[in-house]
């Protein structure tokens, strides 16, 4: 006996815009759709329905690929830094391959463009000539965070870009990611779980379960008075970083103990 093919709409009735030269974090759990939804703003996966606009341009949903000049004006970094870089690939064959397959500009100028890119994500010149297993994950993020900028796009997609990284090189990271995008002016969609990171990042935050956005405002409002169930219940099972909060929790238990007798 057959039974017909059950349709799951991963993302259905999300409606939003960012504002250029921000940040838009979308947040939610495991299988809620948000890396589905970066998949479909950044050309990657076409949606079944909607509308997409960038840049104002309107995309065509049933277009098999989008036209070379609005690819070239978003880009994705993704979660990965050690499976994202082909390990077979120079650096510099990573970041002018872009150039290469989009561009007609001449060889000599796409490897002074690699690595002025190089310095600028914090890496040196001379890395040009190696291979991703020389370099540390913070590093192969810092590549892959370059190679998205070589067409110079308006619009970054990055899904979990620090996730995979340790607490001290998710800082740097991040601290790059700030300094890239008010010396460029770049908007970016950013994908996390991570509401600590989001806090730091984000000007406005999306709040997606099972596909569909449940809140939607800026960070300070979305931090400071969470008002749909789902939201307050992603920020109870966060853990607690922060060390004041921390250190203030274990006083409390102690004092507590104390007055108990224990």
């Amino acid at each position: 006996m057959f039974r017909r093919a059950k349709t799951v709409r991963a993302v259905k009735g999300i409606d939003f815009s960012v504002q250029k030269g921000k940040t838009l974090a979308i947040v939610g759990e495991s299988g809620s759709g948000k890396s589905t939804l970066a998949r479909i703003i950044a050309l990657i996966d076409a949606p079944t329905g909607g509308e997409l606009l960038i840049d104002g341009q309107r995309v065509d949903i049933n277009a098999s690929r989008p036209g070379p000049d609005l690819r070239s004006k978003v880009q994705m970094v993704f979660q990965n830094p050690y499976g994202s870089l082909n390990p077979r690939q120079k650096i510099g064959d990573v970041l002018t391959e872009p150039l290469v397959i989009n561009t007609d500009i001449p060889a000599a100028e796409r490897r002074d463009r690699a690595r002025a890119m190089l310095q600028k994500v914090g890496l040196m010149p001379e890395h040009y000539n190696r291979y991703p297993h020389m370099f540390s994950g913070g590093q192969r993020q810092r590549i892959a965070i370059a190679r998205a900028l070589m067409l110079n796009p308006s619009l970054l997609v990055l899904d979990e870009p620090v996730s995979a990284l340790d607490l001290s090189v998710q800082a740097q990271v991040l601290n790059l990611l700030a300094d890239l995008q008010e010396e460029m002016g770049l908007t970016y969609v950013f994908v996390s779980h991570d509401l600590s990171v989001v806090r730091y990042i984000a000007d406005e935050v999306m709040v997606i379960s099972e596909g569909e956005a449940v809140e939607q405002g800026s960070r300070e409002a979305i931090f400071a008075n969470p008002t749909h169930p789902y939201t307050r219940q992603l920020f109870a099972a966060t853990p607690v970083t922060d060390t004041q909060a921390i250190r203030a929790r274990v006083a409390r238990r102690k004092a507590a103990r104390q007055g108990a007798g224990v």
